[in-house]
């Protein structure tokens, strides 16, 4: 099964909370940019756990997003300009590779008799959430300023219809 952001679960892509809050505290940071900004703010202004939120800002930081400063003056601060980042970085920080099959990478995959091709498959599934998710960075969402083939996605007729 695939996993992605999170993980697959019950036939469908779920971004799990770790993501989700991640990314929102991702983008308080890069709407304050180049302050820094309290963990206290961010939970407040997102309305996240804060003791949740302080752990996604470790990963965050140990994965180079963000860096951390003590004092009267302290909080967290993005390492890069939010048009730098994007959602993808993200979430490989807080929830590891976007796309993975039983634990194994797309490309680790292999399969024999009528499955053999499966892994082509898998491989374009995880590029084709990269096509989303590292075309679009911090700022652009910041901004309301989606690229045109996200934009693109959002708008065709069935996108917002469940399935």
């Amino acid at each position: 099964m695939l996993r992605w952001a999170g993980f697959w679960r019950q036939g469908r892509v779920h971004i799990s909370a770790r993501s989700d809050y991640a990314v929102r505290a991702a983008l308080g940071l890069a709407s304050k940019y180049p302050a820094t900004v309290s963990s206290a703010t961010l939970a407040t202004e997102q309305d996240l756990p804060r003791k949740f939120l302080e752990a996604i800002l470790a990963d965050l930081r140990r994965a180079g997003l963000v860096r951390g400063q003590r004092g009267v003056e302290g909080g967290y601060v993005l390492t890069r300009a939010p048009d730098e980042v994007t959602i993808g970085e993200v979430l490989r920080a807080v929830d590891g590779p976007l796309a993975e099959v039983r634990g194994r990478r797309p490309e680790e995959t292999s399969y024999e008799g009528t499955a053999e091709h499966l892994q082509q498959l898998w491989v374009a599934v995880r590029a084709a959430v990269r096509n989303v998710l590292d075309e679009v960075s911090l700022d652009d969402i910041v901004r309301g300023r989606l690229p045109g083939h996200i934009r693109r996605l959002i708008t065709a007729p069935d996108a917002w219809q469940p399935r």
